[in-house]
């Protein structure tokens, strides 16, 4: 299965009898309720409405879904995707403002101070110290001149006193979301302030949000030894694909992206046809006339081409190992195909039964049996799912215990996957997860709203999310023997491992 949200308790305590013996009846009831309760409605200029009717209580929650993220930077901009999130809650021409007429002259001087700045500081001889001191200076009194006409986080404070909850967005490898929930009553607005923050971008405060997203990088990345590991293995297991690069971005990039440039990302990506919003709660066909009105307003344009980079068979092991004064960790990870694959659900099954919970694979083993190990697990796809990806293990090692010595027991638990069939009990136990999961994830506005915004986009039918668990029932002991053997070869393994190393004496020598 794919994405799926934080469910209510409520449906954890649905009997799993009730799941093995009624399962697919009542899911194949909820599609055709849903059907009924839900109107998808593709715009003129590209953009698609879902709308899906709960009038449980007078809320709703929305989904707005991008097809664009960290993958698609352009080569040299990498964080772009990330920078551009950020600017989109900073309001547009009639939001975040004191006068936009005088705000936009202002802002383009700060595009011409930067660029004049730039242009200096990336000499790579004969730069001018004194003159690019004061273009610095001349960059930053434009920026405080720009400043003068913002109101800070207007944008925000609109919607939260109009009752948005969870107010929030997310950039990953593949994709951009925008969501948060509002009373039903505020509908209107909230299509307002969306479909202004996608047509009417406004890149202000944007160089003081590029400070901000590098010093993010640097508290999750550069100062923490698993961020720094984790970038180096992507970069590692990748030659060609962009999931090799860095989400954040690299400093270098990063540290030099523009405005100008966030706009033209804006323009190319976030055009109506690479857009999906999908709106859950009360709400009714009667509200698409004011809804189509206000979205209308978003570009039109051609949907991005896909990227068209395959990334070449690995024939050889990598490895990685970085040896800090920190607790070690291992990773390894194995290429495997995107979520259209005929095996897609194999994968889950494999997922699950090596890793979810205390009775898995792996937490048995590695936990409880060997006591090597914190903690083991197995997941997929990482680092993203809309290209070719991979399917990785990790374990943290207990004290004494070497990242050698973890190596070697996941891969024992690995060759008893492809030496021999898995019980019956694990095998339904996935099947029967998966029938939980789906149902505890339609029990959720907002989790509900990026579903079904997320499987129109991937699959152009939302229908597809019932649909999957008919692959989750076809898979087999079979396919998991079958896909083990293929995949999960040491040609086709990247390791990355930190090794503890012990502190230096005070005379600056080793033992």
């Amino acid at each position: 299965m794919r994405k799926i949200t934080p469910f209510r308790r409520l449906w954890l305590c649905l009997p799993v009898l009730f799941l093995f013996g009624f399962g697919s009846a009542l899911l194949a009831q909820d599609l055709k309720s849903f059907e009924q309760k839900i109107t998808v409605d593709k715009l003129p200029n590209g953009l698609t409405l879902i709308l899906c009717e709960r009038h449980d209580a007078p809320v709703f929650s929305y989904d707005t879904f991008v097809d664009a993220g960290d993958v698609n930077d352009p080569a040299g901009q990498s964080g772009l995707a990330h920078m551009f999130e950020h600017l989109a809650f900073k309001g547009t021409s009639e939001i975040g403002t004191t006068d936009y007429a005088a705000e936009k002259v202002a802002l383009e001087k700060v595009e011409a101070a930067n660029a004049a700045y730039e242009a200096e500081y990336l000499k790579p001889v004969g730069r001018d110290e004194e003159k690019l001191k004061a273009l610095k200076a001349a960059f930053a009194a434009a920026q405080a001149g720009a400043q003068k006409f913002v109101v800070p986080n207007q944008f925000t404070d609109i919607a939260e006193r109009n009752g948005a909850n969870n107010l929030n967005a997310g950039t990953g490898l593949d994709d951009t979301s925008y969501f948060w929930s509002m009373p039903q009553n505020r509908l209107e607005l909230w299509a307002y302030l969306e479909s202004g923050r996608l047509s009417d971008t406004v890149p202000r405060e944007f160089y003081k949000e590029r400070d901000v997203v590098l010093e993010e990088r640097r508290m999750r990345t550069d100062s923490n030894p698993i961020g720094r590991m984790v970038e180096q293995f992507l970069a590692t297991a990748y030659v060609a694909h962009n999931y090799g690069r860095s989400g954040v971005g690299w400093p270098s990039e990063l540290g030099q992206i523009t405005a100008t440039q966030a706009m033209e990302f804006h323009k190319k990506y976030y055009t109506a046809s690479n857009i999906v919003v999908a709106v859950v709660g009360d709400v009714s066909k009667a509200d698409l006339p004011m809804l189509e009105k206000y979205f209308s307003r978003v570009p039109a344009g051609p949907k991005p081409d896909e990227m068209t980079t395959v990334e070449p068979k690995q024939f050889a092991e990598k490895r990685v190992v970085i040896r800090e004064q920190t607790q070690p960790f291992y990773l390894e990870g194995y290429h495997k195909p995107s979520y259209r694959d005929k095996d897609d659900a194999v994968y889950g099954a494999i997922g699950d039964i090596m890793s979810n919970g205390r009775v898995s694979r792996l937490y048995r083993s590695l936990v409880e049996e060997q006591q090597i190990a914190a903690a083991a697990e197995g997941f997929s796809p990482f680092p993203g799912d809309k290209y070719p990806n991979l399917f990785a293990f990790y374990a943290v090692p207990l004290p004494g215990h070497t990242t050698t010595e973890i190596g070697e027991a996941i891969h024992k638990e690995i060759d008893k996957l492809k030496n021999a069939d898995v019980s019956d009990a694990e095998l339904e136990m996935y099947k029967t997860r998966s029938r939980a999961d789906l149902l505890r994830g339609l029990a959720n506005n907002q989790g509900l709203a990026n579903t079904l915004a997320e499987y129109q986009t991937r699959y152009g039918d939302w229908r597809e999310l019932f649909l999957e668990l008919d692959k989750v029932d076809k898979v087999t002991k079979a396919d998991i023997r079958r896909v083990a053997n293929q995949v999960f070869v040491d040609s086709n393994r990247t390791v990355a491992e930190i090794v503890s190393e012990a502190p230096k004496s005070a005379n600056g020598g080793g033992k």
